[in-house]
């Protein structure tokens, strides 16, 4: 049984997933952290996995990259829980995901590895967008936190308790992986957009 979980997420979020954690484990140390740098002071990086015996990762909705020492010096897999589908991995899945008119949408818990969000997909929370409205990108974003916290409901027994590995999905990563770069280069349309386009991204996108 794991005695203590590494929990990378926000501020706001950091009690309440530690106490879905805690319902399942009393007796687990959550240790809450908001980067890299205090990451790294929650590991022993330089006794290998033996000396973090004990010890999972979980990332949740953070856009925090794990260094590669960091996942090397962990007895097991770390997760995370990514506020886009797999067709959609990288930064600003839900803007990307309305600009390009997808139908569909969601949240993935994956494995993590060196490279963001190409790990083994444990489970993906699936969800048709409605035909019928226009969502905003922060409107889909709060639909897929939502479906991110029902992930993490459904696996915090297993987080807080087993040592063993979740079990994997045989979903699979596709699309093209964007950056936060990306993003902010569609913001603000060229001088010759039409107004189609304009009102295209500013949906996706924002102001």
């Amino acid at each position: 049984m794991p005695h203590e979980i590494i929990l990378l997420t926000g501020e706001v979020e950091g009690p309440h997933l530690a106490a879905a954690l805690m319902a399942h484990n009393p007796t687990i140390h959550v240790n809450h952290v908001d980067g890299a740098a205090s990451l790294r002071d929650a590991l022993d990086l330089t006794g290998g996995a033996d000396a973090n015996a004990g010890r999972r990762l979980v990332a949740f909705c953070t856009g925090a990259v794990v260094p590669a020492d960091v996942l090397a010096a962990l007895p097991g897999p770390a997760y995370n829980f990514h506020p886009g589908p797999p067709t959609y991995p990288g930064s600003r899945a839900a803007s990307f995901a309305l600009y390009e008119g997808a139908d569909r949408f969601g949240a993935t818990l994956h494995v993590m590895e060196r490279r963001v969000d190409e790990g083994a997909i444990v489970d993906v929370a699936w969800f048709d967008l409605p035909a019928d409205v226009k969502l905003r990108y922060d409107e889909l974003e709060v639909m897929s936190y939502q479906r991110c916290i029902g992930l993490f409901q459904k696996y915090a027994a297993h987080l807080a308790m087993d040592d063993a590995p979740l079990p994997l999905s045989k979903e699979t990563w596709s699309g093209t992986k964007r950056t936060k770069a990306d993003a902010d280069g569609l913001r603000e349309p060229p001088r010759d957009a039409t107004e189609e386009e304009i009102r295209r991204r500013f949906r996706a996108f924002g102001g």
